[in-house]
């Protein structure tokens, strides 16, 4: 398929979209279009109306008509142009009132559609996708909407609709005149597509070059703790340096198509005003024609000049607003990785046992589980320790169902968990994970997310729980404090404890502790370490640990290396055995503390 091809096909898709999003509002559009129908009816009417009065008042110089007959005509005239002056004000405000909810109703709907489908899509593929981009064209298939709606009300359908009152009523006057308008403005608006095509692939390049360079922001001052750090300010304004050099020559590129447009446009109008103005001009030396009648006609003609310059600029923006609604029609041909099966039921946890039978995943090109095979017990505290990229933080997420097994499975409860609905198998488990991110919102607000419908009463004792009590005391704002993107106003171990306390509140059979207590001091790991054993009484615990301090009351001590169980055992019976264990507890009783993470 060539560049062109690709081009009208993405063209159709995007106002195909478009139409599909619009018509569940067919009525409220109609009724938008017959407002705009009537509003150019009226303005050819008025310009009908100065035409009689040239008329009449010629006849009355020629001494055609009386004075009376005259004022007769005149009043006659005035108080239909009056009547057309109230018509079109009710008419205006009834135009822009149904546009206003037309649009409104069709951007939510467009942003919520997208919204929706991009949050549910899997995690590979957030974490394959830029946030800046995802934030790009989210934001410009909302404003999209808005352009090709207002090309077709403002742009495209007064000058439809003008025409065609316009040309009706020239051709029962001057037939050949009505012909040369009507060839000159379809030559005009032909010329204008032909131009707007050939432009098309110009205006999907520019997006996806601003798409790249808005990731890229995104990704900068995401991390511009780093930059700041290692004092890169110079190589990351060179590198967006280049970013914008190939955004500004992308979109140069789409900008220089309309100096052929402009210049073309012109030369199109200027040799069909000119068939235009004659050949009325002819018929009234022949006798044939009136000057009203004239004067009608190029007055009709001159109005019909600003909805086809309008009419273009609308053409310019349904074809920018159809690329950036097909940018993010992108994301509609993406499928979620991780399929429930058709009237999956909720999964429902109620004794916690927990299997890993002969699992097999691989991530890209590496092998990181190979016939791993695991039982958990119910109520049972089962702690997983190993050397970074020994499978830890792999085995959680393909309990969660971030990814899914191609070989072998996982039960919970001896179920399947491809069977249930996976929103409903994460939310039956609660976790502390590794990296506590928050949300730009209160304390009090990110504690209750895992449980919305929790009490004050129960928040606070979470809270209380986590020992955040006596930190949020210190705020002026108590729980109330607002943490900043991604929890920036807290410190790691507040943070820590903000996750902690999430998670007790969300009061699951299963829970998940990954690296909890990695970011606290000494001491408040002590005091939370005794206050989460309490916390792993009656549930079924997954503990995943480079700190083998923090796991020694584990009732089961998995050793992991390269995707394999080497050991696994309590505390006591791993220490006295040669072995991964006892090595890894030696490099740490020496000071030696592997405190990062799986990197899978």
């Amino acid at each position: 398929m060539t560049e062109t091809q690709e081009s009208k096909q993405a063209l159709r898709e995007g106002t195909r979209h478009f139409f599909s999003l619009l018509r569940p509002y067919r009525l409220l559009f109609l009724g938008t279009l017959l407002t705009v129908f009537f509003l150019q009816a009226l303005n050819v009417g008025e310009k009908y109306l100065f035409k009689i009065v040239i008329d009449k008042s010629t006849d009355f110089s020629a001494g055609l008509t009386t004075r009376e007959a005259l004022l007769t005509i005149l009043l006659m005239t005035a108080a239909v142009y009056i009547a057309m002056v109230v018509a079109r004000t009710f008419l205006r405000w009834l135009h822009i009132h149904l546009i206003n909810i037309l649009e409104s109703d069709l951007i939510a709907d467009l942003k919520r559609k997208f919204f929706d489908h991009i949050i549910h899509l899997s995690y590979n593929f957030h974490t394959t996708h830029k946030t800046g981009s995802l934030i790009s064209r989210l934001t410009r298939g909302g404003r999209a909407i808005e352009s090709m709606m207002d090309a077709i009300i403002f742009n495209f359908a007064p000058l439809t609709f003008q025409l065609i009152v316009a040309s009706a009523a020239i051709f029962v006057l001057s037939a050949e005149t009505a012909i040369a308008i009507f060839v000159t403005i379809a030559v005009y608006v032909v010329f204008s597509l032909f131009v707007q095509r050939k432009q098309y692939p110009c205006r999907t390049a520019a997006n996806d070059t601003e798409d790249v360079e808005k990731g890229n922001i995104g990704d900068i001052f995401t991390n511009i703790d780093s930059v700041k750090y290692f004092g890169k300010e110079d190589r990351i304004k060179a590198r967006y340096r280049e970013l914008s050099e190939n955004t500004k020559l992308a979109i140069k590129r789409m900008w220089d198509y309309y100096r052929t447009l402009d210049a073309g446009n012109a030369f199109i109008i200027g040799m069909g005003t000119l068939v235009i103005v004659g050949l009325p001009v002819k018929s009234f030396l022949d006798g044939q024609m009136s000057i009203g009648t004239v004067v009608f006609i190029y007055s009709t003609y001159i109005a019909l000049l600003s909805p086809l310059h309008s009419f273009v600029h609308g053409m310019r923006s349904y074809y920018q607003a159809s690329a950036d609604f097909e940018s993010l029609y992108q994301y509609n041909k993406i499928t979620n990785d991780i399929v429930d099966p058709d009237n999956a039921p909720d999964l429902v946890i109620e004794r916690g046992e927990i299997e890993f039978k002969r699992v097999t995943f691989n991530y890209k090109s590496r092998t990181i589980l190979k016939g791993f095979s695991l039982k958990i017990r119910p109520n049972e505290k089962i702690a997983i320790v190993g050397h970074s990229g020994s499978g830890k933080t792999t085995l959680m997420r393909l309990l969660y169902r971030l990814y899914d097994v191609p070989s072998g499975t996982i039960l919970v409860d001896g179920k399947d968990i491809r069977s249930y609905k996976q929103e409903s198998l994460r939310a039956a488990m609660s976790i502390v994970p590794q990296e506590a991110v928050l949300f730009d919102d209160t304390i009090y607000n990110n504690i209750a997310f895992s449980n919305p419908g929790a009490t004050r009463e129960q928040v606070l004792a979470a809270i209380r729980f986590a020992q955040l009590d006596s930190i949020i005391d210190g705020f002026p704002n108590k729980e109330q404090t607002i943490v900043g993107e991604r929890g920036v106003r807290l410190s790691g171990g507040e943070k820590q404890r903000v996750s902690i306390a999430r998670a007790i509140l969300a009061d699951k059979k299963v829970l998940v502790l990954d690296e909890a207590t990695s970011a606290l001091d000494s001491k408040t790991e002590h005091d939370i370490q005794r206050d989460l054993r309490r916390l792993m009484v009656g549930r079924t615990s997954i503990i995943i640990a480079h700190r083998l301090s923090t796991i020694m009351h584990a009732d089961r001590i998995i050793v992991m290396d390269n995707g394999h169980i080497v050991q696994q055992g309590t505390h006591k019976q791993l220490i006295r055995k040669k072995g991964h264990y006892r090595m890894l507890w030696e490099l740490q009783k020496g000071g030696y503390v592997d405190g990062t993470g799986d990197g899978e």
